[in-house]
């Protein structure tokens, strides 16, 4: 056998695991996790939405955010009502829906995905926003919640520089992280996460218990996984805040109460 497929080969039994693509050197996968250790922003975490899924902590900084885009509408609308009830603007776009859960005077539905280019059913971050927001006041803070099952990653990649830096608060479910070991899949995602954390900081993680834990080389990846960011300039000592030490939150739950719980795996955080 060539030597380089006796490799990948060797790779894919111990990983356990059918990954036909070279396998991402586990200190790259140590280095990207590290990144994203979650830091103290100096203000209370509160929970927005229900108590299992579809309920997401949010720093309290929220003076002065004009509007919440909501990509990936589901069953259940609470985050967004929770926001439209603080004054919220919220902007929500699915395809795969006629319309949101919920009402609200405040809700402001669009049918379409969003994604990597503007087409019949597919549209940007940016061509949404600014077809959304066409009044005076539109270089307000927003806020970001996705949830669109590995459509994030596209759509990260596809946002502008200056929308980024207009989201005081991402709120992002990323999945498929199991496939972090994926090196293809590893660059998307590391550029991905590299991306946010130019302009954000990580200040919660909850993973998501629907899925259990993918365990190699001492890591333990949560493949579905809830991330809170809030901008640099929002944390009161910066990029020299302290790290949170201590998980889970009191505010968290899981997500599913009929599956076991799944803690975030202590390599996760400092």
């Amino acid at each position: 056998m060539n030597p380089l497929l006796k490799s990948a080969a060797m790779n894919v039994l111990a990983l356990g695991k059918a990954y036909p693509t070279r396998l991402t050197p586990t200190r790259d996968v140590h280095s990207l996790i590290e990144s994203l250790a979650p830091r103290y922003s100096g203000k209370e975490l509160i929970r927005f939405g229900p108590a299992r899924d579809g309920g997401y902590l949010v720093p309290d900084d929220f003076d002065g955010i004009e509007s919440c885009f909501s990509p990936g509408v589901n069953l259940i609308s609470g985050f967004e009502k929770d926001c439209a009830e603080r004054g919220i603007e919220v902007f929500l776009a699915d395809r795969s829906v006629e319309n949101p859960a919920e009402s609200h005077e405040r809700f402001h539905f669009t049918r379409k995905y969003v994604g990597v280019t503007t087409n019949e059913d597919f549209m940007t971050m940016d061509d949404w926003v600014a077809s959304s927001l066409t009044g005076p006041g539109t270089t307000a803070d927003l806020m970001l919640q996705i949830d669109i099952e590995g459509y994030e990653y596209e759509t990260f990649l596809a946002m502008s520089d200056g929308l980024m830096g207009r989201f005081r608060i991402i709120v992002a479910e990323f999945h498929d992280l199991d496939q972090l070991w994926n090196l293809p899949f590893f660059r998307i995602a590391s550029r991905t996460f590299e991306k946010i954390l130019q302009t954000h900081t990580c200040v919660h993680i909850h993973p998501n218990n629907h899925i259990p834990l993918l365990t190699r080389d001492g890591l333990a990846i949560p493949p579905a996984t809830e991330f809170t960011f809030l901008r640099h300039d929002r944390i009161d000592l910066g990029r020299h805040a302290p790290f949170v030490t201590l998980f889970p939150h009191q505010l968290d739950t899981d997500n599913s109460a009929g599956l076991p719980p799944v803690a975030l795996p202590k390599c996760w955080h400092r």
